[in-house]
């Protein structure tokens, strides 16, 4: 079995539980949506990857003309597709799809997003190179990564236990400079690097990158 149709089988199966967690640090996320619809414009078409449930296209698809909201997870898929259809958002759509998959032409996207997203895939090269190609030139990737390299040592210890017995999915482990590093080598040039969390210590980076 391959590690995404192991994640998928993951995160259908925990998607409720995820969608009904509460989020941890309200004030760092509402800075991290604030910031982000400064780069937003009405006449934008969005992509966000790795959407999950739903929660943040909901919020984020009123600022613009069109955003698809995708996600490995077809459970997931269908708890966004609730959510849209309750809050009566007409500039959404969602897709249950892996980058893999997916069929999008080149410079389909004004924006590409990603929130607490490329942690989880194993080939971040492969992704940024997709993100990179559906981006129109002058187009912008916005993501928020928790850099699992920057937290307790105890996690590398703790995730390979927890996979073996089907309790956490596919993860990578790196820091803030080798994630610029990589998105720079994929043809991006940053614009921004900043941490919204309101705790003292933020481990997750907000990045904002344009495509040449």
């Amino acid at each position: 079995m391959n590690a995404v149709v192991k994640d998928r089988r993951f995160w259908d199966k925990t998607a409720r539980k995820y969608a009904a967690s509460p989020i941890s640090d309200m004030e760092g996320y509402e800075r991290t949506l604030a910031r982000t619809r400064e780069f937003l414009k009405p006449d934008h078409a969005v992509l966000e990857v790795g959407c999950g449930t739903g929660s943040t296209a909901v919020k984020l698809a009123p600022s613009v003309a069109r955003y698809l909201g995708t996600d490995i997870s077809p459970e997931m898929i269908a708890i966004a597709r609730e959510k849209a259809q309750a809050e009566g958002v007409g500039t959404l759509t969602f897709e249950a799809t892996a980058l893999d998959d997916a069929a999008w032409a080149d410079g389909s996207f004004d924006v590409v997003l990603g929130f607490n997203i490329l942690h989880l895939v194993q080939d971040r090269a492969a992704v940024l190179a997709t993100l990179h190609r559906v981006l129109k030139p002058g187009g912008l990737l916005i993501t928020k990564t928790p850099l699992l390299g920057e937290m307790n040592p105890i996690f590398r210890v703790a995730v390979p236990v927890m996979q073996a017995v089907g309790a956490a999915p596919s993860v990578t482990f790196f820091n803030a400079k080798t994630l610029a590093r990589e998105t720079e080598a994929a043809g991006f040039t940053m614009m921004a690097d900043e941490r919204h969390g309101s705790k003292k210590k933020d481990a997750r980076v907000f990045l904002v990158a344009q495509r040449a």
